[in-house]
């Protein structure tokens, strides 16, 4: 039984913020990389990625993220993770994607400091 997906998207002044919540995997990731895609086109200059309700993420999620920081970086925007559960932490933690990726404890960390 799959749990639930959910991509929730708000503004905050120059940052879009993408929550996701349930399973991102390899059926779950296309609705992700369609909200990537959209932010593509706004003007923020920062987007936050919020893993907090995350329950699980297999390598496709983290591959989709790893895309997306890098076309980013490449265009002078910057990605921003919001720590997920453990399982997820410990995915970013054993790839070496924490290493290569801003992380901060909540979006507020992020847009207070940035």
């Amino acid at each position: 039984m799959q749990s639930d997906f959910r991509v929730d998207v708000r503004t905050e002044g120059r940052a879009s913020i993408i929550a996701v919540s349930g399973e991102l995997d390899l059926a779950t990731s296309p609705s992700l990389e369609a909200e990537f895609e959209r932010f593509s086109g706004t003007p923020s200059e920062l987007l936050v990625l919020d893993l907090r309700q995350l329950e699980f993420m297999d390598s496709t999620g983290l591959s989709v993220i790893v895309k997306t920081h890098q076309r980013l970086a490449e265009n002078g925007r910057a990605l921003y993770v919001v720590r997920g559960p453990q399982q997820v932490q410990r995915l970013l933690d054993l790839t070496g994607v924490a290493e290569r990726i801003q992380l901060a404890d909540t979006p507020e960390e992020i847009l207070n400091g940035a």
